[in-house]
């Protein structure tokens, strides 16, 4: 009970004396004065004590949490630069729902890229009692990381070190065995390509930590991933033929020892890419393993002199000009003289020759003839508007501009109508050569599949009736000519063949040639083209030691053709039938008046 003491203003026997009228009230608000002892008893003070040992006891939890927070502030402080980094990003990784990388496809719906779980492995070195006996576990369960290495950062003082990058269930498995409490896994997701080496310049690679680092997969790396999720994305590519092709141009590269190689298929009528090899290539699963030249992509990175291919362009350009017709032709029975260098042919029939043989024989000195009387400037606008002359629009970072010439006067003329002194990539010449045959449309090459109801969008370069000047004129090479190697029964092939030196260092190598064929079919109503390219080829006993166009490149594409036809749809006919034979006929009147057909 509470007990009042004595006080002048309490009267015995009642509870509580107030203060007289008029008198101000202290206290607490309670009418007490506030010289009132009270005193407790019992239960009452045992209550009171009770409430002032939480008081003391809540005050120093407070003051110990406090300390704990301060604590951790301070050692994140000292922690180093690099480990708050790591640090922040592993927890950001766990804290935020995964990003899944979208996948890539095929035509056909054939997986090119997609992600996979992954585990990585860190450590925090403070915790780590034996750095230099864990550091040797480690290296015995992954040898391909450095023994120095890992007792370096082991034994380090920082509190957090990436060990590796997804690693593989085994690996996984076996580090889980040491039971070592340093250790710790964060769950992620890593890119793989199934395809392996089979579409590596096309597709790329991603770096670790899954941003696109090359290829398609840098092209579209916002939208493969996205802040959902990405969208997939399908490439026109078709893995079957993609695989014939690739493997053709191995059997080449190994065949003539050539130091590299690379080809395309395209689809002509909507410039859809169905096939793009380089060699060598590599392995996007481990790109670091592979050389680096390996990863130059030859079909579009690289750029050439392309010789003899570029006649089809100097032929239709002076064709649709009506600068020449089929019957003219040019003397080419001596070399021309230009300067301190003479243009000779290495066909040399020594007389007149007929547009057609031109083309047929692939004249040097027929070829320049008909640039000059073309004349430069009709040339070069003829070259822009082929897409000759600028940087090519593709869904790959990996496109080079075209090399032109300093100056473009009467010299250059003549050495570009051969394919000398304008350097351009295989994938430009290939879009070409395509509006060459197809009607005379320019059409944007693309690695993504078009939608077969959108409406293409091209430019008119050449007419319809020049167009199908030059596919006789191509065929004429397979059937007369120096492409007779690229012939593939039943699939009407028509091409041109394309021998070139190639320049080093600004001169060039007698010795090291760039040969090149490039192919449409069937070639009485073109939907396909080919292209293949040898960087060095060399002779040998099949060749009789030759190692031109003709011998080493055009064998390549008729192998290819008889194995893509099939897969592509395309029906084996008799060539020798009237109807084609009149489509594909040559006709022309010799310098002497009579007639003559190809």
């Amino acid at each position: 009970m509470v007990s009042l003491g004595r006080s002048p203003d309490l009267q015995a026997g009642s509870a509580m004396a107030l203060p007289p009228r008029g008198r101000k009230r202290r206290g607490f608000g309670f009418g007490l004065d506030p010289n009132l002892t009270l005193r407790l008893e019992g239960g009452a003070k045992a209550t009171l004590e009770q409430g002032r040992n939480r008081v003391v006891v809540a005050g120093v939890l407070f003051a110990v949490c406090f300390s704990v927070i301060a604590i951790r502030l301070v050692g994140l402080t000292l922690m180093q630069g690099e480990d708050v980094r790591n640090y922040a990003a592993m927890r950001s990784v766990a804290a935020e729902p995964t990003r899944s990388r979208a996948a890539i496809y095929d035509r056909n719906g054939k997986l090119l890229a997609a992600n996979i779980a992954s585990w990585s492995l860190y450590a925090n070195p403070r915790k780590i009692d034996a750095p230099k006996t864990l550091a040797r576990s480690l290296n015995r369960i992954m040898p391909e990381l450095s023994l120095a290495g890992l007792e370096a950062d082991l034994s380090s003082d920082r509190k957090f070190i990436w060990i590796k990058r997804h690693l593989t269930p085994r690996q996984r498995f076996e580090v889980n065995r040491l039971g070592e409490p340093g250790l710790e896994f964060e769950p992620e997701e890593r890119r793989v390509y199934p395809q392996g080496r089979l579409v590596s310049h096309v597709v790329g690679f991603t770096d670790v930590d899954n941003h696109g680092i090359a290829g398609i997969e840098r092209t579209f790396d916002g939208s493969l991933t996205g802040e959902r999720g990405g969208e997939p994305v399908t490439l026109s590519l078709d893995l079957r033929v993609q695989h014939a092709l690739r493997d053709e141009l191995l059997r080449a590269v190994s065949d003539f020892q050539a130091v590299g190689a690379t080809g395309v298929v395209m689809d002509v009528l909507s410039g859809e890419v169905l096939a793009m090899v380089s060699l060598p290539d590599f392995d996007p699963n481990k790109p670091q393993d592979d050389p680096k030249d390996a990863l130059f992509n030859r079909a579009t990175a690289g750029v050439y002199e392309m010789g003899s291919t570029f006649k089809t362009f100097t032929i239709a350009m002076a064709l649709d000009l009506g600068v020449v017709g089929m019957e003219n032709g040019y003397d080419a029975s001596k070399p021309i003289r230009v300067g301190r260098f003479r243009i000779r042919d290495f066909h040399a029939k020594n007389r007149w020759l007929s547009v057609p043989e031109i083309y047929m024989y692939s004249s040097n000195i027929g070829a320049a003839k008909m640039a000059i009387d073309v004349g430069i400037d009709r040339q070069q606008a003829f070259m822009g508007a082929i897409g000759l002359l600028d940087r090519p629009a593709l869904e790959l970072p990996e496109v080079a501009a075209p090399i032109l010439p300093p100056r473009w006067k009467t010299t250059e003329a003549m050495t570009i109508s051969f394919g000398h002194g304008l350097s351009v990539s295989p994938l430009q010449t290939a879009s070409a050569v395509a509006a060459m045959v197809n009607g005379g449309v320019m059409l944007p090459a693309t690695l993504i599949r078009r939608d077969p109801a959108s409406p293409l969008s091209g430019r008119r370069v050449i007419s319809q009736r020049t167009s199908e000047k030059v596919r006789r004129l191509m065929r004429l090479v397979v059937d007369e000519g120096t492409g007779g190697k690229a012939a593939a029964v039943g699939y009407v092939v028509g091409g041109k063949t394309g021998s070139a030196e190639k320049a080093v260092n600004g001169r060039y190598k007698r010795d090291a040639l760039l040969t090149s064929f490039i192919a449409a079919f069937p070639m009485n109503s073109p939907r396909y083209l080919v292209f293949a390219m040898l960087d060095e080829p060399q002779g040998n006993k099949s060749t009789h030691n030759y190692r031109t166009a003709g011998w080493t490149a055009a064998p390549i594409v008729g192998r290819t053709v008889a194995r893509i036809a099939p897969i592509l749809g395309v029906e084996p006919a008799d060539e020798e039938s009237p109807e084609i034979r009149n489509a594909l006929l040559v006709k022309i009147k010799t310098r002497e008046g009579r007639d003559a057909a190809f």
